[in-house]
């Protein structure tokens, strides 16, 4: 088998049946808090939260909070979205989960249970550009940006080596931040790896009615039903809120903007940094997509 493995993103399973779900293309952003009880989310999260029915997704969604994380490449804090364990302990090295291309980490709504189950000080943290965290004062997205502010965030609140877990093109997210800083990691999981294209190459001298054509596509709903039906061989109950939870970052007002930074300065290319990754991680741990299980097993052994 080789090492690196190059497959659609790591989906969950499906959970329990559940109601189908309309999706409304509303991009209307929640600006205050929530009154009922019932609909307790953070509120910062688009209003469109409210209509999804995915439990695991309800109480994952509960969770997530911004946390300041101090940058370089910016004069103020960005308030950066994560779920943090419950409690942090000194036992075992903390598990960081990222997410794939454009996502979130609702991505890890029904593994990220069963990781805290299990023992496990497990962190779900939003790549910058992605996610839901506070981009008002539009940062640069691009890979150096999103390289220092995982190791800010890191060097804030997690302290110590962490067990890096990459689905799809957060592997290659974390090749390249583990080739830069090697100290911050212990152990490297690869899922469904998307780590051998080539970027989208330089695009600053292209006119920018392009790339923003470009993401006014990939947020479109015929696109997200048509990408969410290709990740599963049958259609699941639920299909559309899967379509609503994978969506619901990208109705953010800033989204627009760090997709396209991220686009035009280039993307990921992690090929050269892939020979330097080997001696230095010799037991990477590659993982086809699959059940949830196969990640905690990998974990716990």
């Amino acid at each position: 088998m080789p090492l690196l493995l190059t497959s659609s993103p790591a989906l969950p399973l499906p959970g329990p049946s559940r109601a189908r779900l309309r999706v409304a293309a509303s991009a209307e952003v929640g600006a205050a808090a929530r009154a009922s009880p019932a609909n307790d989310f953070p509120p910062f999260l688009p209003r469109a939260v409210e209509r999804i029915r995915d439990r695991a997704a309800i109480r994952l969604a509960r969770r997530i909070e911004r946390v300041p994380v101090q940058t370089g490449f910016s004069k103020s804090p960005i308030q950066s979205s994560c779920v943090r364990p419950l409690k942090q302990q000194q036992s075992s090295d903390p598990v960081v989960l990222l997410h794939g291309f454009d996502s979130s980490c609702l991505e890890w709504r029904y593994t990220y249970p069963l990781l805290e189950e299990a023992g496990l000080e497990a962190w779900a943290v939003d790549i910058l550009g992605w996610g839901f965290s506070n981009l008002e004062t539009r940062p640069p997205c691009d890979i150096a940006s999103k390289r220092e502010h995982l190791y800010q965030f890191w060097r804030t609140y997690i302290k110590r080596p962490m067990v890096l877990v990459g689905p799809s093109l957060g592997a290659a997210v974390a090749i390249d931040f583990a080739v830069n800083y090697p100290e911050a990691v212990s152990k490297l999981i690869f899922i469904g790896a998307s780590v051998y294209a080539e970027g989208t190459r330089d695009m600053t001298r292209m006119p920018k009615f392009i790339p923003y054509a470009g993401v006014f596509v990939l947020k479109s709903l015929p696109l997200r039903l048509f990408a969410t039906r290709l990740a599963f061989n049958k259609i699941p109950d639920g299909f559309f809120d899967w379509v609503q939870i994978g969506r619901l970052h990208c109705l953010l007002p800033w989204w627009e903007d760090a997709t396209v930074n991220f686009m035009v300065t280039g993307g990921y290319n992690v090929l050269n940094q892939i020979n330097q990754l080997l001696p230095l991680f010799p037991s990477i741990r590659c993982l086809q997509k699959g059940t949830e299980g196969v990640l905690l097993s990998t974990l716990l052994s």
